[in-house]
């Protein structure tokens, strides 16, 4: 696993675009690359102008880059579908398919709700033999969507979380690892947003005791890795069974 933390300019795609290619292509190899929610424009309620469709450059172009390097690449952007705008995170394989899941908790205290439609569905998807659970930052909150119905191995999070409430980010980075027994990947921006909102990171690779892997430093644009090993979490699960004592709830959606 990769992880990337960078700084986004703001409301300009095809500058984020270029970053984030050269950024991928310079890198050590990795199955998957993970970038931080939307990556492409900063966290923008600007959705008429900032977002695609599911045929729009920024997903060509990162299919692209993720056949070239052979690996699968994470991250969310606004997306227009039928009229309506989702925060929708995207999985995108190197031969092009896509899994996506919409954010299902909008940050309303940031205009989210009053632009974007919550997702539906939890979402988890299993490559090369990991099945990951996909999250959308203020989705970290929430520990019912993320409950580990020994369903998932590991959780990626792709977050615009910033500098004011960086200490519940890493609080809660850690409880869901924990609680759920998973491997957490975390990737969060740093920089200043054209909110004036800063970010510092805290981009994070997690194993499931709630122990660091990797860790990007504060203020850094860098690309973190570690390796995701199932067959050790495994052990761990089978020695340390809590997920056969959690107790039995339904979603309602």
């Amino acid at each position: 696993m990769a992880v990337i933390q960078h700084d986004i300019f703001w409301e300009n795609p095809e500058k984020n675009l270029q970053q984030v290619s050269n950024i991928i292509r310079n890198a050590e190899y990795a199955d998957v690359f993970v970038l931080p929610e939307m990556f492409n424009t900063g966290f923008s309620n600007n959705i008429n102008d900032m977002s695609e469709d599911i045929n729009g450059n920024t997903i060509n172009t990162l299919k692209n880059i993720a056949k070239e390097k052979n690996a699968a690449i994470c991250t969310s952007i606004i997306l227009s579908d039928h009229n309506k705008f989702y925060n929708s995170f995207l999985f995108i394989k190197p031969d092009g398919d896509i899994m996506r899941y919409d954010k299902r908790h909008l940050f309303r205290m940031g205009g989210e709700t009053d632009m974007f439609t919550p997702g539906k569905s939890r979402v988890v998807y299993n490559y090369k033999g990991v099945r990951f659970l996909l999250l959308v930052c203020y989705d970290l909150r929430f520990p019912v969507w993320s409950r580990n119905r020994n369903d998932y191995d590991a959780i990626i999070y792709v977050s615009s979380w910033p500098i004011t409430r960086r200490h519940a980010h890493d609080t809660l980075i850690k409880a869901r690892a924990i609680e759920n027994l998973s491997y957490v990947i975390a990737a969060n921006r740093i920089g200043v947003d054209g909110k004036d909102l800063v970010y510092n990171g805290g981009s994070c690779i997690i194993d499931s005791k709630g122990f660091p892997l990797a860790e990007a430093k504060n203020n850094k644009q860098e690309v973190i890795y570690a390796e995701i090993d199932i067959d050790k979490q495994n052990k761990f699960r089978n020695s340390f069974t809590a997920l056969y004592d959690a107790d039995e709830f339904d979603i309602l959606v």
